[in-house]
């Protein structure tokens, strides 16, 4: 094997015991490249963000830094600016060929909650060693809205890759030249650069940012809230904006994206030289995102964005981050977007599915 392990080879290992379930695994949970991953029943309020360290257990860390517990299983409250460590239903028990990467879900991304995956021993997150065997745990931290969560809900997704999966520069422009990746010119450089729209076709709205004291979203509510009760509409007519330090928002990429069934892709920050602000907590693009939108002419990327230190202008077709595109090492059975009810396909500037279109 060689690749990002696909949806069919997913199943394989939960048939096989490499990745377990309390209750079982659901076939729903299984993307074309990704597994999502279920919050258990207990959350642990924790006074700091904390990486678990080689030869520790998060168990051991927990009794360290635990304030209290919440149950979650009618329903609790994480609030904004809380650090909370909850177990996941699932665990692993990986061959040693296999390593696992993870990130938040686009839709937990767009909440600008800060979700991040921890294991026993770990040293980084979202990164779990080839051979590991044990639970897994998620990191919460609400960043902009307090939200209700209960047990089963899906915030983050693991991803499985075997060998060297990361399709260099000049593979990526053979694939380019083969089926076009965006609708423009490729800016191929340790990946696929992306730039920020800032001069919508109409109008002058170009993205929102998240108002500082609002309400609890309940993560279950899907199409339910109005945006003007949490977002501030971002307008310009020159082409710029400036960020504020500490603010987040959404915006939009300026080229339309295409991600072939052979592959996946991460998203990346783009080098700290050119401006202090983040581009994104939700990386993960499946094979097909952008493939059927539009007769396979790519959808947008959203972009969630924090700025850093110091107001900074942000310009109309800046380069703010990269695509990291890898090969799977067999195409998924099912794409994104292709009768698995994917949120985001053919998407543009678009908040996350909680709220009123």
């Amino acid at each position: 094997m060689t690749g990002v392990l696909s949806s069919q080879q997913i199943r394989a290992m939960i048939d096989t015991g490499t990745l377990l379930g309390t209750p079982a695994i659901l076939s729903e949970q299984v993307q074309p490249a990704s597994l999502d991953l279920r919050l258990g029943q207990i959350a642990y309020r924790v006074r700091a963000s904390f990486l678990t360290g080689a030869g520790n257990t998060v168990t051991d860390r927990l009794a360290e830094f635990e304030m209290h517990r919440i149950d979650l299983s009618a329903g609790a409250v994480l609030e904004k600016g809380c650090v909370y460590v909850v177990p996941l239903m699932e665990s692993l028990a990986l061959p040693m060929g296999v390593q696992a990467v993870a990130n938040a879900k686009s839709s937990t991304g767009r909440l600008d909650l800060l979700t991040r995956l921890i294991t026993d021993g770990g040293v980084e997150f979202d990164r779990v060693s080839p051979g590991y065997t044990g639970p897994l745990y998620a990191e919460i931290c609400p960043r902009s809205f307090s939200v209700l969560v209960r047990p089963g809900m899906r915030l983050n997704q693991i991803r499985f890759r075997a060998g060297q999966a990361v399709l260099s520069d000049d593979a990526l422009r053979a694939l380019h030249a083969q089926t076009p990746l965006v609708d423009g010119t490729a800016m191929i450089d340790e990946g696929l650069g992306f730039s920020v729209d800032l001069r919508p076709a109409t109008g002058t709205l170009v993205g929102y940012r998240a108002k500082p004291h609002t309400g609890v979203i309940d993560l279950d509510r899907i199409g339910h809230y109005d945006p003007a009760a949490y977002w501030e509409e971002v307008h310009s007519d020159n082409g710029q904006i400036i960020l504020d330090p500490g603010a987040f928002y959404i915006l939009v990429s300026r080229e339309a994206v295409h991600i072939p069934p052979e592959c996946a892709a991460e998203m990346a920050p783009y080098v700290a030289m050119v401006g202090e602000f983040r581009v994104h907590y939700a990386g993960f693009f499946d094979p097909g995102f952008g493939h059927a939108a539009a007769g396979g002419t790519g959808s947008r990327g959203v972009l969630e964005v924090r700025c850093h230190e110091a107001p900074f202008v942000l310009e109309h077709g800046q380069i703010v981050g990269r695509l990291v595109y890898e090969q799977m090492d067999q195409v998924p059975d099912h794409l994104y977007g292709a009768g698995i009810a994917s949120n985001y396909q053919g998407q543009g500037l678009k908040l996350s599915k909680h709220f009123k279109a």
